[in-house]
């Protein structure tokens, strides 16, 4: 698979400090009910105010990192931690923007509706929404730049925008801490670019990004940190230490992964025939 290049996030600098994290993952065993453990002995950080990308093959667990992190499914081993606290503790915290396949586009509801939604922190029957709620709601739409569709059937909006719908419908709950899956996915570079420009407004402003993500080169060129996740940690740390052939060798086996970073395309085939060895080419 080959990934679009974007305009590169404004680096950190070498000495930002990490010592608050919203998320501490911490030797995560998780698995469904009758079933071998579909991640084993992850351990993950995000720190405030960064973008971190979870990069991982179908399979690799990532859906069932995320359940884990939600708590929507209990660990079988190791902990989750927000802000310093059980995940169950700190849910308030967490905001979750599904991939847009898993939304019915079709529900006649506008725009407002949907960011309403996330103003949900307990589902109260017969609950009225506020004037705060629908100013939140209002406030989000802006920060997406959709304050002027409010009114809009939801279902009519392109794909870029559904999006953020989506986002602003996160940022309406008022989470510090954002996990988003597949924020990328069939969008074109500008609109790639325009949602990079987002999480990094976002990410400064003191939100912490979470993003599962096939695409790599979103991941080289605008996340803080990559982690590489195939059923167990495979690597962590700065994109351009993780993202190497021999990482991406390990995280996609039998795959053919194609990244752009800083100008150069990295290029890694696995050879199922080949007795698990990989074969390499980097251009320039």
């Amino acid at each position: 698979m080959t990934q679009q290049h974007v305009p590169a996030r404004e680096t950190l600098a070498p000495e930002h400090p990490h010592r608050e994290y919203a998320l501490e993952v911490r030797d995560v065993w998780a698995a469904y009910p009758g079933q071998e453990p579909a991640v084993e002995a992850v351990d993950l950080k995000v720190p405030v105010g960064e973008i971190v990308g979870l990069i991982g093959p179908n399979g690799a667990g990532k859906s069932t990192l995320f359940k884990t992190i939600l708590g929507l499914m209990q660990p079988l081993r190791g902990e989750v931690l927000a802000f310093g606290r059980p995940v169950a503790q700190g849910r308030s915290d967490i905001a979750y923007m599904p991939q847009v396949e898993e939304v019915d586009w079709s529900f006649p509801v506008s725009v407002t509706d949907v960011v309403l939604i996330g103003r949900y922190r307990r589902m109260w029957p017969f609950r009225r929404w506020t004037k705060a709620d629908r100013a939140a709601a209002q406030e989000a739409l802006e920060r997406v730049a959709l304050g002027d569709l409010g009114d809009q059937q939801v279902g009519r909006l392109s794909g870029g925008q559904r999006r953020r719908v989506l986002m602003a419908r996160a940022i309406a709950r008022g989470a510090r801490l954002l996990l988003l899956d597949e924020p990328f996915a069939g969008l074109d570079a500008g609109v790639q670019h325009d949602l990079i420009a987002l999480l990094d407004e976002l990410a400064k402003d003191g939100h912490s990004i979470l993003l599962a993500t096939h695409d790599l080169s979103c991941v080289a060129n605008a996340c803080d940190e990559a982690y590489c996740l195939n059923r167990r940690t495979i690597a962590s740390g700065p994109p351009a230490q993780v993202l190497t052939e021999e990482v991406l060798s390990e995280t996609f086996q039998h795959h053919l992964v194609s990244v752009v970073t800083n100008g150069a395309t990295i290029r890694v085939t696995r050879n199922a025939s080949a007795e698990g060895a990989p074969g390499r080419s980097r251009n320039g």
